[in-house]
């Protein structure tokens, strides 16, 4: 067999790796669509995750986690870890230790530390959250933006646990939920919590209905994604 000559060319497009649960149907869809093939390069790695999100299922991920994360290509700007409950459990800290020392990549984020972020530029101290999950997952997502200075003044949850489920709860619920929580208290914004909620299509005009921001865990984990790998955010999305 005859060596053929080749040459090497280099991508200067961003490259973003996500790490998703086994179970959720819906973020990687999402990021495809946000993040066109000619805008940057978008690797997705699989982490092991029950059928059903409990604060045990969420610490076996914990342990998942560096492997997951390792599977990544090398060379990434940023890695997301595409689990709102699962970085409120196991804590942002030390989900960005456990992916930044497994993944060659410049940066690390989650949702939750995209959405605190995303408050704090849009200057939002009041915010309702509406999650999926029992109390158990939802109630310490209300605990961590309570200790990063915003106040919670009103919840809701669809109690559910199964993500098969999760995923095809319908757009129009979470809207209504969205509603509901506008109507209960004076607030200045809403985040719909879980990367597995069908949000991308209700977030624009649940804002212009509502009159405030309404954010979602991908729609925050993609802009802050974006801001860290220096690209404009991503359009089309609330």
């Amino acid at each position: 067999m005859t060596a053929f000559s080749y040459d090497l060319q280099d991508d200067s497009l961003p490259r973003l790796g996500l790490i998703v649960l086994q179970v959720d149907e819906t973020i990687e869809q999402d990021f495809r669509h946000l993040f066109a093939p000619d805008c940057a390069k978008l690797h997705i790695s699989r982490i092991p995750s029950g059928a059903e999100l409990t604060p045990d299922s969420i610490a076996q991920m914990e342990t998942a986690l560096p492997a997951a994360a390792g599977l990544l290509p090398h060379g990434l700007d940023v890695v997301g870890y595409a689990c709102t409950s699962g970085t409120t459990l196991i804590g942002a800290g030390r989900v960005r230790d456990l992916v930044m020392g497994a993944a060659q990549t410049r940066a690390a984020t989650d949702p939750l530390t995209a959405a605190l972020a995303q408050c704090r530029v849009l200057g939002l101290t009041k915010i309702g959250i509406v999650s999926p999950y029992i109390a158990s997952v939802a109630t310490p997502i209300r605990a961590a933006f309570e200790s990063a200075g915003i106040t919670v003044p009103a919840t809701l949850s669809f109690g559910e646990q199964v993500e098969a489920r999760v995923a095809r709860i319908a757009p129009a619920s979470i809207a209504n939920a969205a509603r509901a929580l506008a109507q209960q208290a004076e607030l200045d914004g809403i985040f719909l919590s879980c990367t597995n909620l069908q949000t991308r299509d209700i977030l624009a005009p649940l804002s212009l209905e509502l009159g405030l921001p309404v954010l979602s865990s991908n729609q925050c984990l993609a802009w802050h994604m974006a801001s860290l790998c220096g690209m404009p955010p991503p359009s089309g999305y609330g």
